[in-house]
């Protein structure tokens, strides 16, 4: 991770491959989204399927305390999911941006054609803030005219991408982009204009000829008043099929991928580094997370190593562990979630109490904080590491093996590590844990290292940091003795041994100290075949 974990100044733009700021230097964007800020989704409330969206959730908050309760709830919700202190803490973690979701219904007033100007200032001042503590903002339209997807996500009417089935939703997506062009067009800190969101599942797949002609009239509209944003665009099927893209629409250009539970190696994300060299254009993971923090060690470093911008979904949600930040549940939700199950409905006075207390809850500091989601993310200790997350460089720069091993798990195939299951009879690897739940046993995977193996992982201490750290290795010695010998940046830095053939957690014998910036932890097999099955870095 070259530089520091900011960078943020100026215009951003493409420069073949890469993005680069105002100065010409070369960046990644790593940021966090505001899912279901600007388009409130239903799984975040923790609400079943009669609440998944937007249009569903404003119905049940106005069927149970009137229409003009219910406008001063959202009023408040808006002003109080993403505040001035969320923004602040997402830079002072080091992140160097933020994405914003948008539906379209925001930006109106309601019943009208025209624009809802307490919205939209409502909006620079979020722009306003990012400017102040230095994070780039990526506007995406997460949900457009009519839906984009035909799916909750967007907060579709009728189910169906009604966007590339009328021509009025059509006309109204242009318009939007020129509008939001034309009032951010001088606006440095606005990194890119994010098209559409996941436009067109599999499903809806007939329609997808439809996409790129639709891409190339919102990108002239933009550019007969915006000639500096960078142009963001998604791929169909949850923004992964990117048989869609067979040229280059705008110089200003950055294509846009979703990943979220597959495995965290090279192969998954292959088709999209074949056509970042295909197009010569810059690439940007945009939406990805909702896993544990396991998987987030290796997919966020999968990214950093193939020089990949990444977007972590999301900042903020109700009763979680998977993000940073958690909205404690009020007393009585139960009773919203029964209601929309067709349930009793609450009182006026019972529904009020609890959507407040919800409204109360959002601010940060009435937030349960998860610094070790922000950790994962970042590298930064305390961290533990799974082995299998070593450096995505490849051999002789991420790892290094005598001996090739040819096996089929469907994870890191490709690299001929011994990857093996701890205590599974398992033969595929499985990464689906969406809800944040932690690993079983029957999960974990381990690496086999003959002597002079070795696996390298790397971590970004904050600029000014030099602390000692303790590094404890899970291991067993296959043949009965092995020791760890660990090096930082190259230097010994201490060693674990290990006896008999149990897993056992051992601690090197020295306290390693990491300065500030990018820090390469390397563990070496010695005296004999050793199993790591992760590594722990802790102050």
């Amino acid at each position: 991770m070259a530089g520091r974990l900011g960078d943020v100044n100026g215009f951003v733009k493409r420069a073949g491959q890469k993005i680069v700021n105002g100065a010409g230097e070369e960046i990644l964007l790593r940021g966090v989204g505001f899912g279901s800020w600007l388009l409130p989704e239903g799984y975040m409330w923790r609400f079943p399927e009669a609440g998944d969206r937007p249009r569903r959730i404003e119905k049940m908050v106005r069927e149970l305390i009137g229409e003009d309760k219910a406008a001063s709830f959202w009023e408040i919700y808006y002003n109080t999911y993403i505040a001035e202190a969320d923004i602040r803490r997402i830079a002072e973690e080091g992140f160097n941006s933020v994405r914003f979701p948008i539906n379209w219904r925001f930006l109106m007033a309601e019943g009208t054609d025209h624009y809802n100007e307490k919205h939209m200032a409502l909006l620079d001042r979020a722009i306003g803030w990012c400017r102040e503590h230095k994070l780039y903002v990526v506007l995406d339209l997460h949900g457009a005219p009519g839906g984009q997807t035909g799916a909750n996500i967007d907060d579709s009417e009728n189910d169906q991408p009604e966007l590339f089935l009328n021509d009025d939703y059509r006309k109204l997506t242009i318009d939007i982009w020129r509008m939001l062009a034309e009032r951010y067009k001088d606006e440095w800190i606005v990194a890119g204009y994010d098209l559409l969101n996941e436009p067109l599942p599999d499903w809806n797949a007939q329609y997808n000829d439809r996409l790129m002609p639709l891409y190339k009239e919102m990108v002239a509209a933009i550019r007969e008043v915006d000639d500096r944003h960078m142009i963001i665009i998604e791929g169909a099927h949850w923004a992964t099929d990117w048989s869609v893209f067979n040229e280059v629409i705008d110089e200003n250009l950055m294509l846009q991928f979703h990943k979220y539970w597959n495995s965290p190696d090279t192969a998954s994300i292959q088709k999209f580094l074949d056509k970042r060299e295909e197009l010569n254009l810059p690439i940007y993971m945009g939406e990805g997370g909702e896993n544990n923090i396991e998987w987030y060690t290796g997919a966020f470093r999968l990214y950093e190593d193939h020089h990949i911008s990444w977007n972590f979904w999301t900042w903020k949600k109700l009763s979680t562990t998977n993000s940073p930040c958690s909205i404690i549940m009020p007393e009585g939700w139960d009773k919203l979630v029964a209601y929309l199950d067709g349930g009793d409905k609450p009182s006026a006075e019972a529904a009020e109490q609890i959507l407040w207390a919800y409204l109360e809850n959002l601010a940060l500091d009435r937030c349960v904080y998860h610094p070790e989601v922000v950790r994962s993310l970042l590298f930064r200790t305390p961290i533990r590491i799974p082995a299998i997350f070593y450096g995505y460089y490849g051999e002789g720069t991420s790892y290094g093996v005598g001996e090739r091993t040819i096996r089929q798990l469907g994870f890191r195939d490709e690299d001929g590590t011994d990857i093996r299951f701890t205590d599974s009879e398992r033969e595929t690897a499985h990464f689906q844990h969406g809800g944040g739940q932690s690993w079983e046993p029957q999960d974990w995977l381990h690496v086999r290292l003959a002597p002079g193996d070795w696996l390298v992982y790397e971590l970004y201490l904050p600029e000014g940091t030099e602390l000692e750290h303790v590094v404890t290795v899970r291991a067993k010695a296959i043949e009965g003795e092995a020791v760890a010998v660990i090096r930082v940046n190259n230097h010994l830095a201490g060693i674990c041994a290990f006896t008999g053939t149990e897993w056992q957690e051992t601690a090197a014998v020295e306290r390693v100290t990491l300065a500030s910036g990018r820090c390469r932890v390397t563990i070496k097999a010695e005296g004999g075949p050793l199993a790591v099955e992760w590594v722990r870095l802790e102050r």
